[in-house]
C-alpha cells in the first residue's frame, strides 16, 4: 500500500473485492469473516482498524455514484453493524434517530444492504 492507505489494516482494495462477492452473493459477512479473509483473527483492534479500510471502502463508492458496501459487515450476534458505521456516519448520514439495535435500526441496514444486493447482481457488473 502507499500514499494514504499505507497505515490501513489491509487495502481497501482487497476488501472492496470481498464486499462486492458478498453483495452479488446477497449476504452479508461478520467482522470475523472479513478478518479471517484477510489473515486475521479477530480482536476488537483488528476490528476497529478494519473500520478505518470500511471507511475507504465507502467513500471510494460514493464518489463513484455507487451503494455504500461498508454496511454489509456486521456483528455475528445480530447482524447489525457495530457502533463504528453508526459514528461514523450511518446514522447521520441516512437521518437515523434513535439507538443502533432496536427495529429502526435493522429496517435501516436492511435497506441498505438491499441496495447493495440489488446494483452488485447486475450481470454487468
Amino acid at each position: 500500500m502507499t500514499g494514504s492507505n499505507a497505515n490501513l489494516l489491509a487495502d481497501p482494495a482487497e476488501v472492496r473485492a470481498h464486499l462486492i462477492a458478498s453483495a452479488k452473493a446477497g449476504s452479508s459477512i461478520t467482522y470475523s469473516a472479513m478478518l479471517g479473509h484477510l489473515g486475521f483473527a479477530f480482536s476488537r483492534p483488528k476490528m476497529r482498524a478494519l473500520c478505518a479500510v470500511l471507511g475507504s471502502v465507502d467513500r471510494e463508492a460514493n464518489a463513484l455514484g455507487e451503494p455504500e458496501l461498508a454496511v454489509l459487515v456486521v456483528r455475528q450476534s445480530d447482524g447489525l453493524p457495530g457502533q463504528g458505521w453508526w459514528v461514523a456516519g450511518g446514522a447521520d448520514n441516512h437521518g437515523h434517530v434513535g439507538t443502533w439495535d432496536g427495529p429502526a435500526a435493522r429496517r435501516l441496514v436492511e435497506r441498505l444492504q438491499a441496495e447493495a444486493f440489488e446494483y452488485w447482481s447486475g450481470a454487468d457488473r
